[in-house]
């Protein structure tokens, strides 16, 4: 028997709920039916769906057809709980979607329909009433086809051949044949979304339902479910008892009661429970079972931190809702409340519905609530006072800001009282749009210990950073752990808390002194449909409205206007276009991220943010000096840092990486001349060197060649003694990585990685040969540089200061190291090996030493297998 879950879906009062009855009904499942305005629903479980008339939560029902067992959600209609049904689609195999016949096609209508196509959900198309005066089949078909596109078809139309022949190749192929659709065609084609069956009824009187039910078993497949386990969570609740609920759908082994359970490796909060109960709900009645198998939806009791969206097993986290509040109230406690109780009630909420978002300022003492709407605000009014018997009021509230950057910063944190220590250097930069905070690390383990940077990176995700223009929410940028520094003794875990909170803020204020900083508001994607003759008013709205708009499309009577526009000029549009298109105006709007604010200087002016004074956001760091700590002002931290800026450095690796591009190419238009001259020069110093002079008579040349009697063997002057110690390797960073054909295709998309990778190679090499490896890399450009070392591993690491190459600093140190080591320098510059051997030194081309390497590399894998 086949396992689905499918969803129902509609704008609200289209008869959604009361379908969901009369399928229960009419596969068994319910003696009698209920109705929503008699208060008696089976799925309206909750007290104030009942009262309101309205699905607030998402509900399950367990119905079984022939050969298909079905888990039923039914799911909010009211748009300001539409976060709530697109939760519950993430674990959807089916939807069906409800139509009013009298109403058609409604705003909500196109947003579920687009979020339908988002998850790649298959429909089946359900319009009700059409026992009610006003309800058009033939109307609405036309509508469905028009809007949604020709794969609605009527299945239950004999004339639908047709309309099939359009929706994909082997259904046309199969209708000029003369033949019929098979079910197993069908079928196929529904999975893929290129066939929507639309059927047409009247839920209330049980009309049409037997004809959508049959198909639902008939013409549906289970999805290949792989044999290791895999769920998707997609809603947290309470029961009656306060004992936390876990709802998941199985997708693939088996879960089974007292199984353990663990978060994924990349989840938010690590954590472990047991699947203390496996719950199977039906309406508000459950019943426990020993085992979930692929395509059940069941609500586990024991597990203390899951999270809705969570993936576990094999299945990984959902993707980030397209669905989000823009809006932002300010929650008012009574007078006798404690804050912090009313607080932590507010956080249980928000586990149950994420994007609630509960933000404490504790600078204004106040907690701020990000909603929907207003109905959702009247929702948890009723909520709290239910649950907690807190009573609280909203603010008008006000559109939901946040803050991004334009540049790459560094952000610099250092927190030094007496007996603590850390300092954290963080490089921000612009994100892609709706990427939110994206957290990286480039620290090497030998400048901070692992643990350390894994505590940084914890403390940057834990918290909510905020831009200093209004002090709105970050988001769209990618901030990368890039250096830090830790004492032995007197390094503490809070001390890095102090200096990564203090890194990202000091960065952000340099990006606001550059200007640099930018503030982003909501946008709405919208539609407008409304009669031919308002749209001149609708297209002289649109610069009020800074609307970006195409233009109007025409259907019939009606004339489509989409574009987009801010949230913010968008509120309480709907009302007017109600109002003088005299109602047959329609706009549907839909969130569709951040963008630069529109009036963003009047936004800064109004919310009179002061980012000196938020103390909890501080910029500024705490340096030590003669056993007290002192205050720094964050645009003076750069001149007091322990460690130098790494923004700096990557700048200088910049220049470097032009120049030394310059020079390739040089070196590559002589490159056959120079590699022949130098090797004949190199041959003629060593003829020099062990027989003297040569010397030339032009004359002499032109004489007939007389028989010599044999000289006097001369006396050999001894070899002189060769050094002892190990032997001493320098290598010409940048010649290696252009000469490097890996190197050179790794540093065209990132040379700090060319850099790296060489770094690694090089500490293999030398830990194998037994050898003292010095890396030289250009800096010659940087302006006030100065030479820099460091020691990576076995290796050292050179950055030459202003105004010398990597040339003049090898010559330089060939002279004074092969006086008592003997030394090797890697370069393919043929000066610079003429220079190496005079001074005493081995030369050895980029291209030989590669060779050479990748023996030592062969030999150590022969080792390691051995």
């Amino acid at each position: 028997m086949k396992r689905l879950v499918i969803g129902i879906l509609a704008h609200v009062d289209s008869g959604k709920t009361t379908l969901s009855e009369a399928m229960l009904y009419h596969a068994g499942a319910l003696r009698k039916l209920g109705r929503v305005d008699h208060r008696d629903a089976f799925l309206d479980t909750d007290a104030l769906e009942r009262a309101r008339g309205i699905t607030i939560f998402a509900k399950q029902a367990v119905l079984r057809l022939p050969d298909t067992e079905i888990t039923l959600l039914d799911t909010p209609g009211h748009v300001d709980f539409s976060a709530e049904a697109e939760r519950a689609l993430q674990v959807m195999d089916y939807a069906i979607l409800v139509i009013s016949g009298t109403d058609g096609i409604q705003s909500h209508t196109e947003t579920l329909w687009r979020l339908l196509e988002r998850y790649r959900v298959p429909v089946f198309v359900f319009v009700n009433k059409m026992d009610l005066a006003g309800a058009d089949r033939a109307l609405r078909l036309a509508e469905l086809r028009r809007r949604f596109g020709d794969g609605c078809v009527d299945l239950t139309d004999p004339a639908c051949a047709d309309d099939l022949a359009l929706c994909n190749e082997e259904l046309l192929e199969t209708v000029t044949a003369g033949k019929t659709p098979t079910k197993d065609q069908l079928a196929a084609a529904i999975a893929r979304r290129e066939v929507f069956p639309c059927y047409f009824g009247a839920a209330l009187r049980l009309e049409g339902v037997d004809a959508l039910t049959d198909a639902l078993d008939t013409l549906t497949r289970q999805p290949e479910a792989p044999a290791e386990f895999g769920a998707r969570i997609f809603k947290i609740t309470r029961d009656d008892t306060g004992s936390r609920l876990t709802w998941l759908k199985v997708t693939g082994g088996e879960l089974n009661v007292k199984a353990e359970l663990s978060s994924r490796p990349d989840a938010r909060t690590p954590w472990q429970g047991k699947a203390d109960q496996l719950r199977l709900y039906s309406g508000a009645k459950f019943q426990p079972i020993g085992k979930a198998l692929p395509g059940a939806v069941c609500a586990v009791t024991g597990l203390a931190d899951t999270y809705p969206g969570e993936g576990l097993g094999f299945e990984p986290d959902a993707a980030a809702p397209a669905l989000e509040p823009v809006l932002r109230y300010r929650v008012h406690l009574p007078e006798s409340c404690d804050v912090h109780t009313a607080l932590r009630q507010l956080r249980e909420l928000e586990q149950e519905d994420p994007l609630l978002h509960v933000v404490w300022d504790e600078r204004l003492g106040e907690v701020h609530l990000q909603l929907m709407g207003e109905v959702q605000m009247e929702i948890l009014q009723s909520l709290l006072k239910r649950r907690f018997g807190l009573e609280v009021t909203f603010d008008e509230g006000g559109i939901l800001y946040k803050e991004t950057i334009n540049t790459r910063v560094e952000g610099v944190g250092h927190y030094e009282p007496l007996r603590h220590y850390a300092e954290v250097h963080l490089l921000l930069e612009p994100g892609e749009p709706g990427s939110g905070v994206r957290l990286d690390s480039s620290c090497r383990e030998d400048a901070l210990a692992l643990n350390w940077q894994r505590l940084i990176l914890t403390h940057l995700a834990e918290k909510t950073h905020l831009g200093p223009l209004t002090g709105a929410p970050l988001t769209d940028v990618h901030i990368t752990l890039a250096s830090g520094r830790a004492h032995p003794k007197h390094t503490e875990g809070g001390d890095f808390r102090q200096a990564t909170y203090r890194a990202v803020r000091q960065g952000l204020r340099t990006a606001q002194a550059a200007g640099s900083c930018v503030l982003l508001e909501p946008w709405y994607e919208f539609k407008l449909r409304l009669p031919q003759e308002n749209v001149g008013r609708a297209l002289a709205d649109m610069p009020r409205l800074c609307a970006q708009f195409e233009a109007p499309l025409s259907e019939g009577e009606t004339a489509v206007l989409s574009g987009k526009a801010p949230v913010s000029e968008l509120r309480g549009y709907a009302r007017e276009v109600a109002a003088y298109t005299r109602g047959r105006g329609q706009l549907t709007c839909l969130p569709c991220g951040y963008a630069p604010c529109h009036n963003a200087q009047e936004v800064i002016e109004a919310a009179g943010y002061d980012a000196d004074a938020d103390t909890d956001n501080t910029a500024d760091s705490v340096f030590c000096s003669h056993g007290a700590g002192y205050n720094v002002h964050w645009d003076e931290v750069p001149s007091h840092m322990h460690l130098p800026s790494v923004l700096d450095r990557d700048t200088r690796m910049a220049q470097s990486m032009a120049r030394e591009g310059d020079r390739s190419a040089r070196a590559a238009r002589a490159a056959a001349y120079r590699g022949t001259l130098a090797e004949d020069k190199e041959l003629m110093a060593i003829f020099e060197r062990t027989y003297g002079p040569i010397r030339r008579d032009a004359r002499q040349a032109m004489r007939p060649v007389k028989k010599q009697p044999p000289a006097p063997a001369a006396p050999r002057t001894p070899a002189a003694p060769r050094p002892e110690g190990p032997e001493h390797l320098l290598v010409d960073g940048y010649n290696v990585i252009f000469a490097w054909d890996e190197l050179k295709a790794l540093a065209a998309d990132n040379l700090d990685a060319a850099r790296r990778k060489l770094m690694d190679i090089l500490c293999n090499y030398a830990g194998y040969r037994k050898c003292v490896p010095i890396l030289v890399f250009d800096a010659y450009k940087v302006k006030g540089g100065g030479r820099e070392v460091e020691q990576y591993h076995n290796l050292y690491v050179v950055y030459t200061k202003e105004a010398e190459t990597a040339d003049m600093y090898i010559e330089k140190a060939t002279h004074e190291i092969a006086k008592q080591y003997r030394t090797r320098v890697v370069t393919s510059d043929g000066a610079e090996q003429l220079i190496i051997l005079g001074n005493g030194a081995l030369r050895v081309s980029s291209k030989a030493f590669r060779e050479e390497v990748r023996a030592v590399e062969a030999e150590i894998r022969e080792f390691l297998t051995q």
